[in-house]
């Protein structure tokens, strides 16, 4: 059985193309409907199964968040079947997937954690994030518009921050006034269909200082949930490494609602950390959609993993037998 790191998504993986993905009558499925019942929220099957796709329904923080991470889990579970697990780590909110995944939290408690954060980051209305690429066409890093974001950031007078190193991409944040300072001041780019930069709709300023009350919010009300020892090592925003054996389990909890909502988070560097510590035959990425393809993809290029030097070179290796990412849902 071939090893495999499993990545969790983040916000932007539930889109118009991934409704439908909740299997009806699933244990998992229908445990989360009773959960959201006690929350007094709609359900998310019906969500799933609507006739029309609505962005300000389907994509609130209170309802995306959830069906996230319960197809996240669907995924991981049959990534467990076909894999041996060896680390699991998450971009952003796809740490809270991670967590459950990895065993740190049981069902019911992961999804209590996502259900309350989403809540909480619902209400908090200030500010956005803004993304903008650090590669060029061919997944090569670019120094121009490296520079270009520090230079951003350095000149917003503290109302912008770095939230999310991505990949290929820097995933900023701030005020709204620092979202302004960034869309002006960011020289426009276009690779591929995308025009660059541009804001994230819905998404507030996370992985920054501004989330400082939402942090002292969620340690109030989630300071009680059943943090364990994990089954399954992870690996967190900052590239810290929780063992099985060794992982306190009051510290994971300060982690995660401490510093993982105030702090930038670091995905790239928790690929990185995977693939030099644990050497996984794969990259097993769960749905929904396919969000961290060609993110995970400029990782392996930037690691030289495999001999994978450029967007070429991982093509090859896509198409080939031995693929390194396997994208469970395309």
């Amino acid at each position: 059985m071939k090893r495999a790191v499993i990545l969790c998504p983040g916000r932007g993986s539930y889109t118009e193309k991934t409704l439908r993905a909740l299997p009806e009558g699933h244990p998992w499925v229908e445990r989360v409907e009773a959960l959201r019942r006690e929350y007094g929220l709609c359900s998310l099957l019906e969500l799933d199964r609507a006739s029309k796709w609505d962005p300000k329904v389907h994509l609130a923080p209170q309802n995306v968040s959830p069906l996230i991470w319960l197809v996240s889990m669907l995924d991981a579970a049959a990534a467990a079947r076909e894999y041996k697990l060896v680390a699991v780590a998450g971009n952003s909110m796809g740490w809270y997937t991670a967590l459950a995944v990895g065993g740190a939290l049981d069902f019911d408690d992961g999804f209590r954690l996502m259900q309350e954060m989403s809540i909480l980051q619902q209400e908090h209305t200030d500010g956005g994030q803004v993304i903008y690429p650090q590669v060029d066409e061919n997944w090569r890093p670019d120094a121009h518009l490296q520079r270009s974001v520090e230079e951003a950031l350095a000149s917003s007078g503290g109302e912008a921050f770095p939230s999310i190193w991505l990949g290929g991409q820097a995933v900023l944040a701030g005020t709204e006034n620092g979202i302004a300072h960034l869309l002006r001041t960011l020289p426009k780019v276009k690779l591929g269909q995308n025009s660059y930069p541009f804001r994230l709709m819905g998404h507030g300023p996370y992985h920054t200082p501004l989330l400082k009350d939402v942090s002292n919010k969620a340690q109030a009300r989630l300071g009680r949930l059943g943090f364990r020892k994990p089954a399954l090592h992870l690996i967190d925003g900052h590239g810290t490494r929780w063992s099985p054996h060794s992982a306190d389990p009051q510290a994971i909890c300060e982690y995660t609602l401490g510093a993982q909502i105030t702090q930038p988070y670091d995905f790239t560097l928790s690929v990185r950390v995977g693939l030099r510590e644990y050497a996984p035959d794969r990259l097993a990425l769960p749905g929904p959609g396919n969000p961290l393809g060609s993110i995970t993809g400029q990782i392996v290029i930037a690691e030289g993993w495999r001999g994978i030097r450029s967007r070429a070179d991982f093509d090859a290796v896509q198409q080939s037998a031995d693929p390194i990412v396997h994208s469970m849902r395309r």
